[in-house]
């Protein structure tokens, strides 16, 4: 069920992937948004060798150390209480659907209580992250999806006020839309939601999954905006490559919603994942990612901006900090800029609005930036 380009990737060093007959590339899709650290770091390869000689699995019935030292460190940096551990993005976003549900059933055990998505959002392909995925195209032939979800225009205030009543117990946002184009909430925006939700006890629920893990120049894309939101849903970066996710709230949901038995996963919060989590996070800091992803971000906009005053085909540059989308106009389509991109030995990926999309590993060098504009504006 996969459109693949006709590469087989046999290795990675650093920023660079090399196919079966040895050919390189220059990596800006980072897996989509996945590798954070690049390949071949060697600290968390270390880590994760080390794990694997002790323990990899032993599931949720019994508590195992790298699950409670990853739970510390992640609940420590975003600032939120609890954290439930996933193998995904999609399942993060499932935990966070029913942490909504709960904690307003347990108000006024009510089950007709409704979720505010945003249009163009992108959520996950399960029938509850596809439920609040604001694409028609997506959900149309998997319906009937999960009821009572409502779609508002993201970054327009009014559409979201016009949706909002007594029965509202969630507002879904990615901070950054990411498969919708490359487009960041507006400050006025995401702030005036979090005003609602206080005013009515609503949950303000963040899909960080592709934005979040210091892409957009702070370790999370919402601390740019001086707010936190209930819930939090995180992955991609979060393993740098092992499958992990994770939702995490605020004591106060926490203790308002999921209890033991309502939710649960096999393998969630394993050791082997939970090993990269806390490897992840640790070289992140040694290694200031986040001021990296700031410095280079703004080289690596200043670069486009340099190309679109170059070719008329880009009608515009949106993201910040390593996410960052070029719009073209219709006389290129995204999708073929991103195959010819690859056979000039650059890998990047299309988001919708005929964007191509710019998510490389968090450590690039101004040089890589450098290499990706020339090899970017050959094929433009």
């Amino acid at each position: 069920t996969y459109n693949r380009f006709p590469v087989v990737f046999e290795r990675g060093e650093g920023v660079r992937l090399y196919d079966a007959s040895g050919k390189e590339y220059l990596d800006f899709c980072a897996g989509i948004a996945v590798n954070a650290l690049g390949y071949g770091n060697e600290a968390y390869k270390e880590a994760l060798k080390a794990q694997i000689d002790k323990l990899t699995h032993i599931s949720n019935y019994f508590y195992n150390e790298p699950a409670i030292r990853a739970a510390e460190t992640l609940t420590a940096l975003c600032g939120l209480d609890r954290v439930f551990f996933t193998n995904s993005g999609a399942e993060a976003i499932e935990g966070a659907i029913k942490t909504a549900r709960k904690y307003a059933f347990l108000k006024d055990h009510s089950t007709e209580h409704e979720i505010i998505a945003m249009e163009h959002s992108f959520h996950g392909r399960t029938m509850g992250a596809l439920s609040i995925t604001g694409t028609a195209a997506y959900r149309e032939p998997f319906l009937p999806m999960i009821g009572n979800v409502r779609y508002a225009a993201f970054n327009d205030i009014d559409s979201v006020k016009a949706l909002l009543n007594d029965r509202t117990c969630a507002i879904f946002m990615e901070t950054i839309q990411g498969e919708g184009g490359i487009i960041p909430a507006q400050q006025e925006f995401l702030k005036e939601v979090r005003r609602l939700c206080d005013e009515n006890d609503i949950l303000l629920i963040l899909d960080e999954i592709q934005c979040g893990m210091g892409r957009s120049g702070n370790m999370f894309a919402y601390e740019a905006y001086g707010i936190k939101p209930d819930v939090l849903t995180l992955a991609k970066g979060l393993g740098s490559g092992v499958p992990v996710g994770a939702f995490l709230m605020s004591e106060r949901v926490a203790e308002g919603s999921l209890c033991a038995g309502d939710h649960g996963s096999t393998y969630g919060g394993n050791p082997f994942a939970c090993t990269a989590v806390l490897a992840v996070i640790r070289e992140m800091e040694r290694l200031n990612i986040t001021e990296n992803v700031r410095e280079r971000g703004a080289y690596l906009r200043r670069r486009l901006i340099e190309l679109k005053e170059k070719h008329p085909v880009i009608r515009d540059i949106r993201g910040t900090g390593l996410i960052q989308g070029i719009e073209l106009d219709s006389s290129v389509k995204a999708s073929e800029v991103c195959g010819k991109c690859l056979e000039n030995g650059l890998v990047v990926v299309s988001a919708a609005g005929n964007v191509v999309r710019l998510i490389p590993p968090l450590v690039i060098s101004d040089e890589d930036v450098d290499e990706m504009a020339e090899k970017l504006g050959e094929v433009i």
